[in-house]
């Protein structure tokens, strides 16, 4: 039986996060005395690193005012999340289609995304869902979206080759990540990027919703 495996983003493309990050991206700006980026400018670097995300939204700061930005934002997320105050919805059919997946023997499941580890295993708490991802990659523990990293790393620890590899994602950096990683890359446009964008970005293949998604997966051989 040969094994195929499915890496997936989490921001845009699991859980509808745009709320929770923008929300901290204005908090940390503002406790800093600096402008805030528009929710469209934080919109569009989802998906990136946390520190990498910064430098696009300030790109003339010092690394250690970065730092501060960095450490503001985390902060004040972790404390809405531990306060209940946040909360990240699944989108329509993404629990029903990833739990389906987990059950198929031919199937591994990974995930690749610019949250830390600490966000992610929030995500597997609240859903139920420890057991179903056999390996995580995040930004805190590999390089940022587009460096392959994420990606060669879940596939050396999986086993599974680049033939047999797809990443689902909904911007252009899961796409140019995919790209760089030579595996495939399927865009979903119910996120932060525009279809076009991902089909520029290298998109292999473009879905509408969970069900269309579900449906092309299980057409891969």
């Amino acid at each position: 039986m040969s094994l195929k495996l499915f890496i997936f983003d989490c921001d845009g493309t699991i859980v509808d996060s745009q709320h929770v990050i923008v929300e901290g991206m204005d908090h940390a700006f503002g406790v800093n005395d600096m402008q805030a980026p528009t929710a469209a400018a934080t919109r569009s670097i989802i998906g990136l690193s946390l520190p990498q995300a910064i430098e696009m939204l300030a790109p003339d700061i010092s690394i250690e005012r970065r730092d501060i930005l960095v450490e503001s934002y985390k902060d004040y997320v972790i404390s809405q999340r531990e306060s209940g105050s946040t909360q990240e919805s699944l989108y329509d059919g993404a629990r029903e289609v990833i739990e389906a997946l987990s059950q198929q023997d031919d199937v591994l499941l990974g995930i690749a995304t610019g949250k830390a580890y600490r966000g992610v295993l929030h995500m597997f708490d609240v859903c139920g869902w420890h057991d179903h991802f056999v390996t995580v990659q995040t930004a805190d523990r590999a390089p940022s979206k587009p460096n392959p990293g994420m990606i060669l790393q879940a596939m050396a620890q999986t086993g599974v080759g680049p033939d047999s590899t797809y990443m689902i994602g909904d911007t252009s950096y899961d796409m140019e990540m995919a790209v760089n990683a030579g595996v495939t890359g399927v865009g979903v446009t119910w996120g932060y990027h525009s279809d076009d964008i991902l089909t520029c970005a290298g998109a292999h293949h473009m879905v509408d919703d969970y069900k269309a998604l579900h449906t092309l997966l299980n057409s891969f051989s």
